[in-house]
């Protein structure tokens, strides 16, 4: 693993940032997470370390989006492109945090990670370069849709990170692309910081091609009265881990969140979330699904914390998982830690296949197998897909996925 052995034999680099100085340091002690530890006892080790075999890649190749801009107000970044944005309208502002804010910030964060927990994110920051690093302050609202994309070299390593600051009142639609080339390796860290009053929809949607990897964090601070919304879905990795921190730091706040990750041949896809409630009158709805074919392997674990400070939280989490293969695997475990007494909170996991009865019923009609089961699928898919802030005319996810399955 040529990245770990850089970790390791690591000596002071004057091109290195302070931020990297000291993730790095917090890692060389133990370059690895923990194999038998709670977040990492299911992670393919050999996988694991296909993703770190790859040499880092400061400068990103020119690529080619896949997806035209459906209207001229859509405001289209890729991180790692050195875009300079300083918009100053009416009604909404979108500047770049200085590298001051961004420091003080990252540092910030840094200084609560621990190297198990939080290993993704300090890989991440060891690695990313100044380029590869974008701030941006959101203010206002009526703001036009953002997308925001961040891509793998084929045969190298990408590290990339994003921090939001939404202001107070803000409100705004961001979609987020991670795209994963041949032979490839992209870790993305995420930070979002809403200030009170200010909601957000946020879409994430990840898919590589043959033997692409990546390593996805998002770490969230919700302020009171902030809403965030995350619609996610992952797809085509050989192996990839969604990684999710949601800390409501004083509660009365409102989270809503709906995942799937789809896996194939021998795939491995996972999604860890942990949702922490700081304060009174904390809200979650969150709703996680995996579909398992061939001989892959999904997997998702979800964590609840409430602790006696969060009296009335209101929290849901269900975990629905679909098999579509004898030898395809899913593992699931949602859980609450709870210590507040007047709560309402519950979570729950189901695994079945797709349904027989409805099939044959299909069928009796003069549907085709292919056909039936892709209209079981299509149900399946859209709630989630729905919950994605994407336009259908230009990201037809419906439509690939079936086509993928």
């Amino acid at each position: 693993m040529e990245i770990i052995e850089k970790i390791k034999t690591n000596k002071s680099d004057d091109n290195l940032t302070e931020i990297q100085k000291i993730c790095l340091h917090k890692l060389q002690s133990r370059p690895l997470p923990n194999p038998k530890s709670e977040p990492w006892r299911l992670s393919n080790k050999s996988k694991l370390s296909n993703f770190l075999d790859y040499s880092v890649n400061e400068k990103d190749s020119k690529f080619d989006i896949p997806y035209p801009k459906n209207s001229q107000s859509t405001i289209r970044l890729i991180i790692g492109e050195n875009c300079q944005i300083k918009l100053i309208e009416n009604n909404y502002s979108i500047e770049q945090l200085s590298e001051n804010e961004l420091q003080k910030y990252i540092k910030e964060q840094i200084s609560f990670f621990n190297q198990n927990e939080n290993w993704s994110n300090l890989l991440n920051l060891s690695l990313s370069c100044k380029n590869n690093i974008l701030g941006l302050k959101i203010n206002g609202s009526k703001i036009p849709p953002i997308e925001i994309f961040s891509h793998a070299s084929s045969n190298s390593l990408n590290a990339k990170t994003l921090v939001i600051f939404l202001e107070k009142n803000c409100d705004v639609e961001l979609l987020q692309v991670n795209l994963g080339k041949e032979n490839s390796s992209l870790s993305q860290s995420t930070f979002f910081c809403l200030k009170e009053n200010s909601s957000v929809n946020h879409g994430v949607v990840s898919y590589g091609e043959n033997k692409s990897n990546l390593l996805n964090s998002l770490n969230v601070i919700q302020q009171k009265n902030s809403a965030y919304n995350l619609g996610s879905l992952h797809f085509k990795f050989n192996y990839a881990r969604f990684e999710i921190s949601i800390k409501q730091s004083a509660g009365n706040a409102k989270t809503n969140i709906k995942g799937m990750q789809i896996t194939k041949k021998d795939e491995q896809i996972s999604t860890y979330t942990k949702i922490e409630f700081n304060g009174p009158n904390g809200f979650l709805d969150q709703i996680n699904k995996s579909l398992a074919d061939d001989k892959s392997h999904a997997i998702f674990e979800g964590s609840i914390i409430v602790p006696k400070i969060a009296q009335r939280t209101d929290a849901s989490q269900l975990s629905r998982n679909l098999l579509l293969s004898n030898f395809a695997q899913i593992d699931t475990k949602p859980q609450l830690e709870i210590i507040a007494d007047d709560v309402k909170c519950k979570h729950g996991a189901t695994i079945s296949q797709l349904n027989e009865e409805e099939l044959f019923y299909m069928r009796t009609r003069g549907i085709t197998l292919k056909e039936a089961s892709k209209l079981q699928l299509s149900s399946y898919f859209q709630e989630i897909i729905s919950f994605i802030p994407i336009s259908k005319d230009k990201w037809d996810l419906l439509d690939k996925l079936l086509n993928e399955n």
